[in-house]
């Protein structure tokens, strides 16, 4: 089974749920669920896209089997939402959107050919900024080598101390950007980034003491990729470069909200954990992800047009630096899990 990392799932899911949530219905009543009343996309592995439908009978997860078969790429799953879309549109007797063309026509829509964005300007004119950093950075979400220690958290089969061990480093991450977004919080026209209910130190301080224990601060350490990365985001604070705390805090926090909620699920059900464990992965301050996800996305629409070109190329750039930031930590996880293996 080919599984995708956590900032892939986090793309396609943050995608679907935002900006395609009728679509996430459509596909879940055609595919077994016909009384559905809600469905959102939560994971996508090589086999199929998986979906947390709710009906007469409760709350299930829904796997849909890919039409084409198994896949390995990013793009590929475009594709294959797109068929699972006309697919369900034909079995329930709905017209599909045109704008669900092939990828290489012209105009064809966003990833997943999708609808546009709320509120972007006709072909002609400009993306909306959040569509902008979205589509440009989405080669950067694709799978990697040495990102099998994800794989194996996201499959059910990573120890608890992996789990442990991914915890930590988002302490180490988070530390860093927390202290960055300090710089959004206190200005008006960036507040909106970061509310409070956003915050998570916090609750991985409450998820290593109960993972670990009262002494968990003498316990970790950042892998050398988590080190890079938290330095790169105090190097920008320090530089005050508001637009490139934006562009890690978006890579981070959105990544967190809709992927992570996988997370959180298959490792409790794993390990038995509780509330106590995956406080981190718990957003209810933020109310509704779907409308605090929406208003994200438009306070970077905002944002993006304050910018020159220049800056938001540079800002582009910076969120793909994110990405590239978090594969090369599950790659350094996965080399010292590898190293205390062959120590022991």
């Amino acid at each position: 089974m080919t599984i995708f990392t956590d900032d892939v799932i986090a793309g396609v899911t943050g995608h679907m749920n935002g900006d395609h949530p009728e679509d996430n219905l459509l596909i879940a009543r055609a595919f077994g669920s016909p009384a559905a009343h809600s469905s959102r996309m939560v994971g996508v592995t090589g086999e199929a896209g998986v979906w947390l439908v709710a009906d007469a009978d409760g709350e299930h997860e829904l796997e849909v089997a890919w039409p084409g078969g198994a896949i390995s790429e990013r793009p590929e799953i475009r594709r294959e939402v797109v068929a699972l879309y006309k697919t369900a549109c034909e079995r329930l007797g709905v017209p599909a959107r045109e704008e669900h063309a092939p990828a290489s026509a012209p105009h064809g829509g966003h990833p997943h050919g999708g609808p546009r964005h709320a509120g972007e300007i006709e072909e002609t004119g400009e993306k909306p900024f959040s569509v902008t950093l979205r589509e440009g950075s989405w080669s950067d979400h694709s799978d990697s080598e040495g990102a099998t220690f994800m794989e194996d958290i996201m499959r059910g089969i990573g120890s608890r101390q992996d789990y442990i061990d991914l915890v930590a480093q988002h302490y180490f991450m988070y530390e860093a950007l927390e202290e960055a977004a300090l710089q959004l919080a206190a200005d008006p026209a960036t507040a909106a980034f970061h509310p409070a209910g956003i915050v998570r130190m916090p609750a991985l301080e409450a998820d290593l003491a109960a993972l670990i224990g009262a002494d968990w601060r003498e316990r970790i350490a950042p892998v050398p990729a988590t080190a890079d990365y938290a330095a790169r985001i105090r190097e920008i604070a320090a530089e005050g470069w508001i637009a490139g705390i934006v562009a890690h805090h978006y890579t981070r926090y959105l990544g967190d909200l809709s992927g992570g909620q996988m997370i959180a699920k298959r490792v409790a059900r794993q390990h038995g954990l509780s509330a106590e464990g995956i406080a981190f992965y718990d957003f209810a301050g933020l109310g509704a992800p779907t409308d605090f996800k929406n208003a994200y996305r438009a306070a970077l629409d905002a944002f993006g047009a304050t910018l020159d070109e220049s800056e938001r190329q540079r800002m582009l750039d910076e969120v793909r630096t994110a990405y590239g930031f978090n594969t090369a930590v599950f790659v350094d996880l996965g080399k010292a899990k590898a190293a205390k293996a062959a120590a022991a």
